[in-house]
């Protein structure tokens, strides 16, 4: 029996909630067992990996970036060619995770960050989000392939065409800001950038500024110190403790600029793979370094996302825009739409639903990457088995016994077991589960998830056994590498954003 489904429109947008099944065939499969190592056996497998030894090369990482058909490749980057003509509503990373800020572990934390490349001194307009878009982020605790929860945020920025006299006569500035400015004083910002939250039962109340308040207000972006004393401080005031309708229990919520957190060797795999892939995990630069990113994060109690008993949930984020608001992005597990998906169907992917997915199961089940290494490098042996049940477990429904829901129906989203307890920053193992972390990646994903050699390895078959997958036995890197202690221990986790100006003394 199928649900009906719902639309609920925006009285002043067009954008819509849907609920239940889209009909026969919406979903790849339901349920399928897959025969995979257990999630214990994950840690012994990355010790394993740690004692092999292969000749410096060039491995066929470069079949990323061939792959990707894209100018840069992160998480999610400019994956798709419509997407880079729309960098303000670009969805670049995508986490989920049980809270590991002391006293938080009954909530889940949910990052979405959009805005790739920014340079910090990228003045004088910086990196407003857009308004006439939806930023949205959807939860499915039904396992259907559907949204059961969306948060949709809308933003505003005002001007207020600050002035000067100039002899005598008053002139409007070109800049964003006359003079020095804080939260609690903003005489001197010309333009104030504000937000609100919906759900299906209404406006998200902002609990912090009293009253019932439904509008929130973003810090501006990290000019530099002469124009905003101590940014992390100016930042932190715009955490807000949130009312969410339905959910008896308050939640936070923080949106602006942070540093970019992803971490990938962008100029070695551009250079004819001028790196070593099975060299130090932290051998290379950091092409993302130098960048920030622009952060919508939400904190939730794990009661208000789940469903009844059952303790897993998915989730990813999406971006509509234009005058029809037209999804053109969506994102959740990183790397999709670089690595696996095929060219052609890119902007498809990006404007697409969980529950059609399987218009895309060939790129999962038969996948051309590690083909390609093969084909370009002789002595990597690519997996032989097929389908890859393995890449259909990380990607579509979860690893059995460890975040796959009874029953799901096959669909690309990040999936988290809220019921495993998290880890603490210091004792998180950037692997995720292959390092023996069940709290990590694929189980969801936190900032210093390393994901970049987790796919790796598990697109060449670190999932599978020998036999299945001769190469899989690898530790392929790009040598950069994700670490816990590189980002903060409370919400919202991502690290302060890089300032525009380079004078430590602001004079």
């Amino acid at each position: 029996m199928h649900r009906p489904i719902v639309y609920t429109l925006h009285p002043y947008r067009r954008d819509y909630r849907k609920q239940g099944d889209c009909g026969d065939g919406a979903g790849i499969g339901q349920g399928a067992a897959i025969p995979l190592k257990p999630a214990w056996a994950f840690a012994a497998l990355a010790q394993k990996n740690q004692g092999v030894h292969m000749k410096r090369t060039a491995l066929a990482i470069a079949v990323l970036t061939m792959f990707a058909g894209s100018t840069a490749m992160a998480s999610s980057h400019r994956e798709a060619p419509g997407i880079t003509a729309h960098p303000k509503v670009d969805s670049t990373d995508f986490y989920m995770f049980r809270s590991y800020e002391p006293g938080r572990e009954g909530f889940v934390t949910l990052i979405a960050n959009y805005q790739p490349d920014q340079s910090p001194a990228g003045g004088p307009n910086f990196y407003m989000m857009e308004e006439e878009a939806v930023y949205s982020i959807h939860i499915d605790n039904t396992h259907d392939g559907m949204a059961d929860q969306i948060f949709q945020f809308r933003f505003n920025n005002t001007e207020r065409e600050l002035a000067i006299p100039v002899d005598g006569t008053s002139v409007e500035v070109p800049l964003q800001n006359i003079g020095p400015f804080s939260a609690a004083g903003r005489e001197n910002l010309n333009v104030i950038e504000s937000y609100y939250i919906t759900t299906e039962d209404g406006r998200v109340e902002n609990l912090t500024v009293g009253g019932g308040q439904t509008n929130f207000t973003k810090p501006f972006d990290n000019i530099g110190n002469k124009s905003i004393d101590e940014y992390e401080r100016y930042a932190k005031a715009h955490i807000a403790s949130i009312g969410v309708p339905g959910c008896a229990s308050d939640g936070r919520v923080f949106v602006g600029q942070r540093k970019e957190g992803f971490a990938v060797n962008l100029g070695g795999l551009f250079d004819l793979v001028n790196l070593d892939p099975l060299g130090p995990r932290d051998g290379a630069v950091n092409t993302l370094a130098d960048k920030n990113i622009t952060t919508i994060a939400l904190e939730l109690p794990i009661e208000c996302v789940t469903n009844g008993s059952e303790p897993i949930i998915g989730a990813w984020t999406t971006a509509r825009a234009g005058d029809d608001l037209e999804q053109i992005s969506r994102l959740s597990n990183p790397l999709v739409n670089e690595v696996v998906i095929g060219v052609s169907d890119k902007d498809a992917f990006n404007q697409s639903r969980p529950s059609d997915d399987a218009q895309f199961a060939t790129y999962v089940t038969n996948p051309t990457l590690p083909e390609l290494l093969e084909i370009l490098f002789p002595s990597v042996q690519a997996p032989n088995v097929f389908p890859r049940e393995d890449l259909v477990a990380v990607f579509l429904t979860g690893v059995d016994g460890l975040n796959q829901p009874a029953g799901v129906t096959a669909s690309e989203m990040m999936r988290l077991n809220t019921s495993i307890e998290p880890m603490p920053r210091g004792e998180q193992n950037n692997l995720g589960v292959l390092g023996g972390d069940n709290a990590g990646f694929p189980n969801g994903r936190r900032p210093g998830d390393d994901v970049v050699d987790i796919e790796l390895r598990v697109l060449m078959g670190a999932l599978l056994t020998e036999e299945q997958a001769p190469s899989g036995q690898l530790p392929f890197t790009d040598g950069t590498m994700n670490d816990s202690t590189d980002f903060a221990n409370r919400f919202p986790y991502l690290a302060s954003p890089l300032p525009g100006s380079e004078n430590p003394t602001g004079e």
